[in-house]
């Protein structure tokens, strides 16, 4: 049974980093946000597991806060987003996609590397848990940095997040409210973003950053 529980969470875990790498890939909006809702569908397997493991009935809340918002509702407010914004659908990119899959390579094999070592006495189960979230949280930033659009940078920030809950449902979670209080935050700062997505797209007719970044030099 020991090694069962291991070897599924072992596999939840790591699908949430090939489904990183799967966002990473997409060069489409739509196709982004399928992912992402895929990603966060993984995320609530995860979590629901780990609340069966440790005999933690609140990380079921957890799992269906993940299922319901990050799975569902956020993902279809993005794509109302994009077609009220008339946003293209092709996603630009500061770096090539191969680079990029190799330097997400390079972050998961870092992220193995580090945890693994300064873990060593910890719980098998978290320590593997714990590298994976940090390869999930590492690959989120990737993508913040490597995508000019604001939409995509928005997934790579809200899968960023699903890391660190991802964290701390490994390592024996976090207490409830705490759990809704983070949850409550990227609401809030969701709806700012959708906000500001509105306001960017009728001032400058575009929502990517490169561009905003040179009219920024232009005023200068």
């Amino acid at each position: 049974m020991n090694g069962f529980v291991f070897d599924t969470a072992h596999l939840l875990a790591g699908s949430l980093v090939l489904v990183s790498f799967m966002m990473l890939y997409q060069d489409r909006l739509y196709a982004l946000l399928n992912v992402f809702a895929l990603h966060a569908l993984v995320l609530a397997l995860s979590v629901a597991w780990q609340a069966y493991v440790q005999d933690a009935p609140h990380l079921y809340v957890t799992a269906a806060i993940a299922l319901v918002f990050k799975a569902i509702v956020i993902p279809v407010a993005l794509h109302r987003i994009i077609r009220r914004l008339g946003i293209h659908r092709e996603i630009e990119t500061a770096v090539g996609v191969g680079l990029t899959m190799l330097a997400g390579i390079g972050l998961v094999a870092l992220s193995m590397a580090v945890m693994l070592q300064v873990t060593p006495e910890a719980d098998p189960l978290a320590r593997e848990d714990l590298a994976f979230a940090l390869s999930v949280l590492l690959l989120g930033l990737l993508m913040m940095v490597s995508r000019r659009n604001a939409v995509s940078q928005v997934v790579g920030f809200m899968s960023l997040e699903n890391g660190l809950v991802l964290a701390a449902t490994g390592a024996r979670g976090m207490p409830l409210v705490v759990e809704i209080s983070v949850t409550f935050s990227i609401l809030i700062a969701f709806i700012v973003i959708g906000i500001f997505l509105f306001r960017i797209r009728e001032r400058f007719d575009t929502v990517d950053v490169g561009a905003l970044d040179d009219f920024r030099g232009d005023q200068r």
